[in-house]
């Protein structure tokens, strides 16, 4: 098993979870209004000085499912290049019961 989180701009929330969906990822948990910053999308703080939030989904799945959902997000990164902030990452679940 492997686990994928995807860390996005609440703009383009729409966008991900159309990426779920097209990757048949109906079990996933998610996180709303997340604050942070990144190298392309700037500081998202939620305030007047820094505004804007992030979302987080976290999906266990298995190997090809994950991959695919990587591969959705690859295309999504270049789409909006510049405009809003999307990355996934993927580890290993050493155990899911």
């Amino acid at each position: 098993m492997k686990m994928v989180m995807i860390s996005y701009n609440e703009a383009i929330d729409i966008e991900v979870m159309g990426i779920l969906e097209k990757c048949a990822a109906k079990n996933y948990s998610k996180v709303f209004g997340t604050f942070g910053s990144g190298n392309t999308s700037g500081i998202h703080l939620g305030n007047d000085i820094w505004p804007g939030r992030n979302n987080i989904v976290y999906i266990a799945c298995e190997y090809a499912q994950a991959k695919q959902l990587l591969s959705g997000i690859e295309a999504l990164r270049k789409s909006v290049a510049g405009k809003e902030g999307v990355k996934a990452f993927m580890w290993t679940l050493e155990a899911c019961t």
